[in-house]
């Protein structure tokens, strides 16, 4: 072996004796977890249970730390040019990942290109839901009736670009619809206006508006899943109801700046598949009506790029964007 050739394995040899050290080691310090939006919303749902159970599993702090505004850019573009050590997670809806890229004609980061997916932590269908004024009981009556509006339907979402937003585009999209988009600041200020009558429908998560459907002040007329809602068993997929293509969820997981050694990552993932498993995690799952979706950095990696090619498919058909 020459001089040279033995200097080149003694390097990769001190790096990966550097990135098992790192991996045994982590977490060495205080763990902060980047939610991208403000206290309370249904990201703090998923990270509130996941930071106790890594705090009191690994001995270190796990500290969330909500950093809102620009659509989970900010937060979102805090973790992706962090120190890659482990020190700082990102726990995030799917809009700043997967298509924030696809609305914004300006992004401080490049999701696929500065982030490493973990893992999935929650996933739940959306449902399309209506007014009990709106004369339709099944999804053909309701495509019947907003196309006898003649472009004066409207639908509310809880914002540009968020995944109900999508995903009303998507139905727009499908089902070849002329309705216009409302966005509000919000879930619940959306929900709020549809539940007085002044929006007649929406898309929205299984979590946020299950009560008002249980209660009988809105009508479900399918979800987004591949298969029923435990939740809401009597109500179709839109396969079932005739339109297969609109599947979607609103999803949250876990991130890593791009560069943290995948040993590390590994063992991010590892213990957070854990914490899932427990007790109090498995709870969150059941309250919001979704399974168990753990999974490894790579097929998460798949998920978060198909979910992307996806939406900005949408996107460009529908012209969708918030600038």
């Amino acid at each position: 072996m020459t001089v040279c050739n033995r200097r080149m394995a003694l390097a990769a040899l001190g790096l990966l004796v550097c990135s098992t050290v790192q991996a045994q080691d982590w977490p060495s310090k205080p763990v902060t977890i980047v939610v991208p939006w403000p206290p309370g919303g249904p990201s703090d749902t998923v990270a509130r249970p996941m930071s106790k159970g890594l705090t009191d599993a690994l001995g270190k702090p796990f500290v969330v730390d909500n950093r809102g505004g620009a659509g989970g850019n900010i937060g979102s573009a805090a973790v992706a040019k962090a120190t890659p050590d482990g020190s700082m997670l990102l726990i995030t809806s799917s809009a700043p990942i997967v298509i924030n890229q696809h609305v914004y004609k300006k992004m401080p980061f490049e999701a696929q290109k500065d982030l490493a997916p973990v893992t999935n932590l929650l996933r739940v269908p959306l449902v399309l839901a209506v007014h009990p004024s709106v004369p339709a009981s099944n999804l053909k009556e309701l495509v019947a009736h907003i196309q006898s509006a003649a472009g004066k339907f409207q639908y509310a979402s809880s914002g540009n670009g968020t995944p109900q937003h999508m995903t009303g585009e998507l139905f727009k999209m499908t089902a070849k619809l002329d309705m216009t988009h409302v966005p509000y600041k919000g879930s619940a200020t959306a929900i709020n206006d549809v539940l007085a009558g002044h929006a007649p429908m929406m898309f929205d998560s299984t979590v946020a508006i299950l009560p008002h459907i249980k209660a009988g002040k809105l009508k479900a007329i399918a979800v987004t899943g591949a298969k029923r809602s435990s939740q809401l068993p009597d109500v179709p997929t839109f396969a079932e109801a005739g339109m297969p293509g609109v599947e979607s969820y609103a999803w949250y997981g876990m991130f890593a700046p791009a560069k943290t050694p995948k040993d590390v990552i590994a063992k991010i993932n590892a213990e957070a598949l854990k914490v899932m498993k427990g007790a109090e995690y498995q709870h969150v799952l059941k309250e919001t009506g979704s399974e168990f979706v753990g999974d490894t950095p790579e097929n998460f990696a798949a998920f978060v790029k198909a979910e992307s090619e996806k939406w900005g498919k949408v996107a460009k058909a529908t012209g969708a964007t918030v600038d």
